[in-house]
């Protein structure tokens, strides 16, 4: 089989995702191409649609196909409160676990000078402008608990410093180096009930 078949290059696109190892890309192609070739247009069309349709929402910087998304457009959240995630992920796994109302801020990361992730990456710019709303009461960190994490929480709160806001930080139960995604829903919602300020 040559390197640039069509083959090799579903198995080698299919590997791009995360968690998807070599063995794991090539049985999926082989599935799609021999037993369900219906499902792979489906996926081919979807994932076209979406490369192409979806954007970040203008305010909170989360995924979405309109210019906002379902949460900031909503008059029912609670506007004064604001919680920072990292990825839209976290948002995900915070709707599920709690009864949090409030608005979202995306960073799309954390600091990592290493990486070529600064502030201006981050959208941190946006995110200290937000803290000057005055609907704005307080501002919670979602962020894990990583090096990068905290290097990220504490420009944050360096950010905020000059405003009014409380900002806190989730606490409790979230182990040191973990992600948000990967905690499990009890955990999370004990870590968010138990948020600290800084």
């Amino acid at each position: 089989m040559s390197d640039s078949s069509l083959l090799n290059q579903l198995i080698e696109s299919l590997r791009r995702l995360p968690g998807i190892g070599p063995k794991s890309a090539q049985r999926m192609a082989f599935h799609l191409l021999e037993r369900d070739r219906e499902a792979g247009r489906q996926l081919a069309l979807a994932m076209a649609a979406a490369m192409e349709r979806i954007g970040r929402c203008e305010r909170c910087r989360t995924l979405t196909e309109h210019p906002r998304c379902q949460i900031c457009a909503n008059a029912r959240r609670n506007v004064n409160l604001l919680c920072i995630v990292e990825q839209p992920s976290d948002i995900v796994a915070i709707e599920q676990a709690t009864n949090y109302d409030g608005l979202y801020f995306v960073l799309g990361g954390r600091l990592s000078p290493l990486d070529g992730i600064g502030p201006e990456e981050l959208g941190l710019e946006r995110l200290e402008a937000r803290f000057n709303e005055p609907a704005l009461d307080e501002a919670i960190l979602a962020i894990s608990p990583t090096v990068e994490g905290l290097a990220t929480a504490h420009y944050i709160s360096e950010l905020a410093r000059g405003s009014r806001l409380r900002l806190s930080r989730i606490a409790h139960g979230v182990p040191l180096g973990g992600e948000l995604e990967f905690v499990d829903g009890g955990t999370l919602a004990h870590a968010f009930a138990g948020r600290q300020g800084l």
